[in-house]
């Protein structure tokens, strides 16, 4: 910086604190957003703590976050990445540093709110943060808990199940499968019958919410025969924990993965596991990798309280923290769940009525996303439809079927019940035009 430049600067005379303070609050308030009135509150506490009143306003000014528009030109009616909030996104307009006290807190409050969510007692359980998508926090699972005696048992009704047998295939982990029909549930009966004909079986491992379809299985029947028979149980809530209740512990759940990017409504960046300490702590070198290493990555976060082994996905991880508040604001994980139930249903009925026949059975459908067939209507064309939905403003999921075509509706995101008729009225256009 040149001599002139500083002492241009110098000319600035310093201003009350409160002064700022209040006239950041008028510039940059959206009247009837508490989220953007706690941000400013949480910014305020910041600038008192670093710049004091000697921070000029011209330096305050090029602080500011801005004041923008939402740039969505549509709605994902996808089970994740989902619409967020734009406070969500505008959580992500700072850069943060992985050292930094703050932001090391951040995480820690990260990890107890998900404990809360889970209903598990922090004596017994611990939050694990992994770097990646949600298959990377069940690789990290897979690939860490099982020792060189263990054997898995997979329960499989879906692409997702199936993916959890890829992974034990890539690490040459010992493993067996049980599997049913994709449109079926697993049966706990199975389940007991298998473990006391199978002594060597020492985990089971299943999917909650199988986002192939949609369907909800049903993962407290099994963790009753799991627990009964003394094994390991881990599960992958990947599209559930967050949009319905599941008490981990006294479900006798051991290992539980997430990702940031679905039911809590954050965006993609990371996934989460919440994990039973002895179990977690047992596994300690049985890691088949460094990065992924999930005992590991709990020692460093537990013993630099909020710090990652590797660099952590900051703006991802602020994202997450503000999504969390909104949950609690929206009323927590009963009231998202009655409204992603109310919109689901909706559909539903909204769809049948149009003639597209959902996949799965409504006593077996879950609330987060919805398989439909093709319709036999002459002429229809899916990539079509697609283009026609996202002109409207929504943007679909394509079938993970073999045997059947279909496609998938979500509605977890900011999906509400206004939505319903703008999505059912553009897909009557469609078929109409057909």
């Amino acid at each position: 910086m040149s001599k002139d430049s500083q002492n241009a600067l110098l000319q600035f005379e310093p201003l009350d604190e409160t002064s700022l303070i209040e006239g950041f609050v008028s510039q940059n308030t959206r009247a009837g957003s508490p989220q953007r009135l706690a941000r400013i509150g949480r910014l305020s506490t910041l600038e008192k703590n670093t710049a004091g009143a000697c921070l000029s306003a011209q330096h305050f000014s090029m602080m500011q976050m801005p004041n923008i528009a939402d740039p969505n030109t549509y709605k994902l009616l996808t089970p994740g990445p989902l619409t967020t909030t734009l406070a969500v996104r505008e959580a992500m307009l700072v850069d943060r540093c992985t050292w930094d006290d703050d932001y090391k807190a951040m995480t820690e409050s990260i990890r107890a709110s998900l404990l809360e969510l889970a209903q598990a007692n922090p004596a017994e359980y611990g939050v694990v943060l992994m770097q990646g998508s949600g298959t990377f926090g069940v690789e990290s699972v897979l690939s860490s808990v099982p020792g060189a005696a263990d054997r898995v048992l997979v329960l499989v009704n879906g692409a997702y199940s199936e993916r959890m047998c890829q992974i034990l295939t890539y690490h040459r982990i010992a493993f067996d499968r049980i599997d049913c029909g994709w449109d079926e549930t697993p049966d706990a009966q199975r389940v007991a019958e298998w473990l006391d004909a199978h002594p060597e079986t020492t985990i089971v491992s299943m999917v909650h919410s199988e986002t192939t379809t949609g369907i909800l299985n049903d993962i407290e029947s099994v963790a009753r025969v799991v627990k009964a028979k003394n094994r390991l149980f881990i599960v992958d809530a990947m599209s559930s924990f967050g949009g319905v209740e599941i008490p981990v512990e006294s479900l006798g759940i051991d290992f539980l993965v997430s990702s940031a990017n679905k039911c809590i409504q954050g965006v993609p960046g990371f996934s989460f596991i919440i994990a039973r300490k002895s179990a977690l702590l047992a596994a300690k070198g049985n890691a088949r990798s460094l990065s992924l290493d999930l005992t590991a990555q709990y020692e460093t976060l537990e013993k630099d309280h909020g710090k990652w082994r590797f660099t952590s996905p900051t703006h991802v991880v602020a994202a997450f923290d503000e999504a969390l508040r909104e949950l609690k604001a929206e009323g927590g994980i009963a009231a998202r769940h009655a409204r992603y139930a109310a919109v689901n249903e909706a559909l539903r009925e909204g769809m049948a009525e149009l003639g597209f026949k959902a996949y799965v059975a409504a006593d077996r459908q879950g609330p987060f996303i919805t398989t439909f067939l093709y319709p036999d209507q002459a002429g229809f064309d899916f990539k079509h439809m697609y283009a026609v939905l996202k002109a409207g403003g929504y943007v679909i999921y394509p079938g993970k079927l073999t045997e059947r075509p279909s496609f998938r509706l979500g509605n977890i995101g900011e999906i509400h019940g206004d939505d319903v008729p703008k999505i059912l009225g553009l897909f009557r256009g469609y078929l109409a035009s057909l």
